[in-house]
């Protein structure tokens, strides 16, 4: 085993973590131990760095570098300690924006870089994938779609997210909800829905997903009923595009016989 293997087996993906909705993200104080930071002022500097060449990419900052604040106690009193939950993108600019004189950066800058590229394809790569590595590529967008448009949801003032993300399906699925979705498919309890598509209708919600975040940045949108009204009207206007279109309605798309997740267990027996 080489160098790179070892950190991409033993380290990196060890300390990658997955939120409730199914996207992944790295803790920046865990990754600064890693690339061999002592002090967290030093690596804050190294994240401002890499968050304005994100910018400078003309990426959304915020999709990439969420703020997080932790409770430390300290004695009888409670502080606050500042950290980042950052995407695999992000991590591949931190790195670019690390100390190059050390192994574990350069290292780290061409895991990154390599498994960020295969996150995305072109459009003629993308013709030449089966059905399966359609969904599975459909999936992983729709998976950091929502995550982002949750931060956004949260900034407008959404607590609910289940009625928020209930919401955008009433409006695309013709007034089902997410549990309504799953009862239609035959799925078992709390099985994901989003597993459960092809890659056609993933990339319906996909498009519901990122034009609802457009939506809510555009027009400034405060309050939680009035983001879930957004999404929901975001739902309706996308399924009456696909009927304009000619079609196929959501809801009459079929379900793949077998779940992403079922896939994925059966290549690795």
């Amino acid at each position: 085993m080489n160098k790179l293997e070892n950190y991409e087996d033993k380290m990196f993906e060890d300390i990658k973590h997955i939120d409730e909705y199914g996207n992944e993200y790295w803790e920046a104080r865990e990754l600064m131990v890693l690339l061999k930071y002592s002090k967290w002022e030093n690596f804050h500097k190294v994240i401002k760095s890499a968050m304005n060449a994100c910018e400078n990419s003309n990426n959304i900052v915020l999709d990439h570098f969420p703020e997080v604040r932790k409770i430390v106690k300290a004695g009888v009193t409670t502080k606050y300690k500042l950290d980042y939950h950052l995407s695999r993108y992000a991590c591949y600019l931190v790195a670019q924006n690390s100390d190059p004189r050390k192994e574990v950066v350069a290292l780290a800058q061409t895991y990154f870089a390599i498994q960020t590229r295969r996150q995305e394809l072109t459009e003629k790569e993308y013709s030449l994938l089966t059905e399966d590595e359609k969904r599975f590529y459909q999936r992983n967008l729709t998976k950091r779609g929502n995550y982002s448009l949750n931060q956004v949801a949260k900034n407008c003032g959404v607590k609910n997210f289940d009625k928020f993300h209930n919401a955008g399906y009433r409006g695309l699925y013709n007034g089902e909800t997410a549990n309504d979705i799953a009862k239609r498919k035959g799925l078992r309890y709390r099985e994901d829905i989003l597993d459960n598509m092809k890659s056609e209708e993933l990339a319906a919600n996909l498009f519901r997903i990122t034009q609802t975040e457009s939506k809510l940045k555009r027009d400034n949108v405060d309050g939680e009923n009035n983001a879930n009204r957004t999404h929901y009207k975001m739902g309706k206007d996308i399924r009456k595009f696909i009927e304009d279109q000619g079609g196929v309605m959501p809801e009459k798309l079929p379900t793949p016989k077998k779940s992403l997740k079922q896939i994925e267990k059966e290549k690795k027996k």
